[in-house]
Formats: structure tokens, sequence, C-alpha cells
């Protein structure tokens, strides 16, 4: 039953990842393009419009970080009862690149994320400026949806090392395969079944 553990825990960090891209675009369309500025005395109030973008990019922040544990977890578990050491599964030179790629997608989607929707949570709760200019600024167009597509990128790529990690435990385990191992195979061989 290691395949259908296997693909459980594949699908549920595929759905994480895409929900966190779903909840990053609704929350970069959401966004308002800027607040609207009330002038007092000396001040600046900045009113900002009800919306859910600091919702949304926060279900984001927290579920690319799940999604991402879970794809971790599920290079490591042990399927079955039977654990592989990781030295054997890092041979793998494509398990290897995708894993670096997945963690360092996991990190930057993450900080785009936290950084749209901190600095998004920072312009509402500092909504008074002493400048009468001021343009009642929201988070950088395009942070969010950078994040959401960085954190689907994460999420396939975490698809890609679980089946890279299958390939390369089954190899771990099937090492005394009576077939050979892939270069094995001589001339000799070849030329005693030529003239069979």
């Amino acid at each position: 039953m290691a395949v259908s553990k296997s693909v459980q825990l594949a699908f549920v960090v595929f759905a994480l990842g895409a929900l966190a891209f779903v909840f990053g675009v609704v929350a970069e369309n959401k966004k308002p393009a800027a607040g609207i500025p009330i002038k007092g005395k000396d001040f600046v109030t900045c009113r900002y419009p009800s919306d859910p973008t600091i919702a949304l990019g926060s279900l984001g922040a927290v579920l690319l970080p799940l999604s991402a544990f879970l794809g971790w977890f599920a290079v490591f578990f042990p399927y079955n009862g039977v654990s592989v050491p990781s030295s054997a599964l890092f041979k793998s030179t494509a398990l290897f690149v995708f894993f670096a790629i997945s963690v360092g997608l996991t990190l930057m989607g993450e900080a785009m994320m936290l950084w749209a929707t901190v600095s998004e949570g920072l312009h509402r709760t500092r909504n008074v400026h002493h400048n009468l200019e001021t343009d009642c600024a929201t988070a950088k167009t395009g942070l969010f949806g950078g994040a959401a597509f960085v954190a689907l990128d994460a999420a396939l790529f975490w698809l890609i090392c679980i089946m890279l990690t299958n390939n390369a435990r089954e190899d771990y385990l099937n090492d005394d395969d009576p077939k050979g191992h892939y270069g094995e195979v001589v001339t000799t061989d070849f030329d005693a079944n030529a003239r069979a």
C-alpha cells in the first residue's frame, strides 16, 4: 500500500498548494488600488474599503508551508514501516535537484506572501499621515499574484519530488534485481544472443 499512501500525500500536498495559489490570486484581485484620503487640519487619514485581502493572504501564507511540510514528510516517510536512508534517496541527482528547488520556491513564495500581507496590514493600521500629499498606498501590485504562482510552482515541484522519491525508494529496495543493473550488459552477451 506504499503507492496509495504516496498518492494520498501527493494529493494533499497539491491541494494545499493549489488553495494557497487561489487565495493569493483572489487577494490580488480584491486588493484596492489605493485608499481614500480624508484631510484633517494638519494630517491625512486614509480610509480603505472593507475587503478580504489580508485574510486571504494570511490563509495563503499558512497553507504554503503546510503543503511544503507534507511534501518534505512524503519524501522521508517510511512506507509500510520500511525506512530508506536519506543518503540512499539523494543518490538520485534528479531528486536532490528537485528537492532543493522545491525548498527554494517554498521559501520565496512564503516570503512574497508574507511581504504582501504584512505590508497591506501596515498600510491599514498606520493610516494617519502628516504628509498632506500622501496617496494612501496599498501593498505593491503583483506581490500577491506573484506569490500565488510561486506557491503553485512549489506544490508542483513537491509532487515531482514525491514521484522521484518513489523511484529512488524502489531502486534502493530492489537492489537485488535478477535482471541486473543498467550498463552491466557487455558485448559478449549480445554476440552470444545474436548467434543463437
